[in-house]
Formats: structure tokens, sequence, C-alpha cells
């Protein structure tokens, strides 16, 4: 299998591991040679209740059996993603009140960013140095890592940084700012955690310039931090949420969460202002609603 695997499938990298899956349980991976290996990788933060969790799979089937696509996002009610946005919002602080679902971290990314242009008709975006928000070309232009970016380019325009951690940079957040993105925890900078009240600090300039907040939960979201958002350590509620990974217990999702004010500027001028085909699919959302029922209920955050 896994000449095929180099042969036909695109590679991420010139020298993939390759290791050939069998099963998988809990925390382990089983090859197929029968060893079993500890996952510490999780489906690189997706496997939040590890693998083959018997509530997520119930859920799977049982959705499965009943329908698995019907219709483009945002047109049918389907109990899934209705049930699943709806306990998203009673554990989320105010005014985080509607959940826009998609098929990715980096997709809710591009929502979001284009969320807030469109909310605020202001064009200028500031993320921080040493940021990671995923790969397509709108969460690549948040990068500040000119090895990633360039043989990509042209990328999107009126992309500032600041430094993570830094309160003199806060004064770059003016009044042509849409918005200022953060991870909450920066990840992919080796976990930067945020600190003397740095999150409540660049929300208070956002507000002064009326700029909105966007905090990137897609990796320490989902309890990861030991409360079911990072955000509520650092007592700042964002403007628009993102969150993906571990939502779904490894089945590809996303969402990007505000206010039923600010995301109602997505429907109109124009009508599907952000459209997606898969978002809210029914067996994915069957799966994020069983992966945070059992997180709410449980001691494991």
């Amino acid at each position: 299998m896994k000449n095929d695997f180099l042969k036909y499938q695109a590679q991420t990298s010139p020298y993939p591991l390759g290791m050939e899956i069998s099963h998988a349980s809990g925390s382990y991976i089983y090859d197929t040679k029968g060893n079993a290996h500890l996952d510490f990788v999780a489906g690189v933060s997706a496997c939040t209740l590890g693998h083959c969790h018997p509530e997520v799979v119930s859920a799977i089937k049982n959705q499965a059996e009943k329908y698995m696509h019907v219709m483009v996002y945002g047109e049918y009610a389907q109990s899934p993603a209705t049930n699943y946005t709806k306990l998203l919002a009673e554990n989320l602080p105010e005014p985080l009140e509607v959940t826009y679902l998609v098929n990715s971290g980096t997709e809710a990314i591009e929502g979001a960013l284009k969320l807030a242009r469109r909310y605020t008709g202001r064009s200028q975006i500031i993320s921080a140095k040493t940021a990671y928000h995923g790969n397509t070309m709108g969460s690549l232009s948040l990068m500040d890592l000119e090895e990633r970016k360039s043989v990509f380019r042209p990328l999107l325009p009126d992309i500032y940084h600041i430094r993570f951690n830094n309160e003199e940079d806060l004064e770059k957040i003016t009044n042509k700012t849409a918005c200022v993105i953060l991870e909450t925890i920066q990840g992919g900078a080796g976990f930067i955690v945020p600190q003397n009240d740095y999150l409540k600090k660049v929300k208070k300039r956002c507000t002064e310039m009326g700029a909105l907040l966007i905090l990137d939960e897609i990796q320490p979201g989902f309890g990861r931090t030991g409360k079911l958002f990072s955000f509520e350590h650092f007592d700042c509620v964002p403007d628009i949420l993102v969150i993906g990974k571990g939502m779904a217990s490894g089945l590809p999702v996303g969402a990007f969460t505000s206010s039923k004010e600010i995301m109602e500027t997505l429907s109109e001028n124009p009508k599907m202002g952000h459209i997606t085909t898969f978002g809210g699919n029914p067996v994915i959302a069957a799966s994020s609603l069983a992966t945070l029922q059992v997180l709410l209920k449980t001691s494991l955050i």
C-alpha cells in the first residue's frame, strides 16, 4: 500500500512517514504489522475524545442512516446543525450567539475575515507576527513568514502585523482597521500565552477604533486548556470566534461565531456573502454535537 500511497496521493513533504494504518482506538493507532502506537499527534489536535469514541460513532451511524446531505448550508433546517449551534451558543458568553458551520478551520478564518470587512466597511487587517491561521490564500496572507508566502504571491492586500504581547504595537490599530485577528494562544510560534491582560487591552483598543477582534481558537478550543475555550482564561470575549480541529472528533469541520447583528451582514448585499456546499453537513454536525455533549457532561476538561 505504501508504494501506491506515494505514487497516487499528493504529498505535503518530500519524505512522508507513510505508516500504514490498520485501525485506531482510544489513545492508540495500530499499524498493519500489529504494532500499537501511543498517539501524541491526535490528528493534529482534532481527536478530542480519542479515536472512535462510542458516543460519537453511534451519533455518526444514526445520522448516516437518516440522511447524509440534502442541500447547500443555510437553506434547510437540519436538526444536527441546529441542535449543535444552539448548544454551542448556550455555552458561549454574549454576544456570541450565531454560528456559521464550514468545512475546515482555514475556511472559518476566511469567512471571519470576510465578515469583518463586510461589517466594518474597512479593508485593513492586522495579525500577529509568527502567527499561523491556516494555508488557504487569505489565511496564508496573515503570516509574516516570507519563506512560506513568497512563492504564492500576490496574496491578500492591506495586511499589517503587530508583535504578540507587545502593548506599544496596539497604536497600529486605527480607524482604518477592519479587524485584529489573533490566536488566543499562539500555537505554531511555540505556545505563547497572553501576558498582563494583553487580550483585554487589544479588545479595548479595537472597541475604541471601531474594529473587530477575531480570536482563533482552532487549536486551543474544546477543552484543551482546562476550559471549553481558552479565551475564558483571559476575561476577553471576541467579536468573532473561530473554531475547528477538535469540534467533531476527527471529521472535517470549522465554524465562526458572532453576534446576530454582525452575522446578518453576510446574508444580504450581496446575498450569500459566504456560501459552502458541505458546511453544516448533518453527519459531521452529529459528530460535533456528540463531542460537545461528552465534553460538557464529563470531567474530561
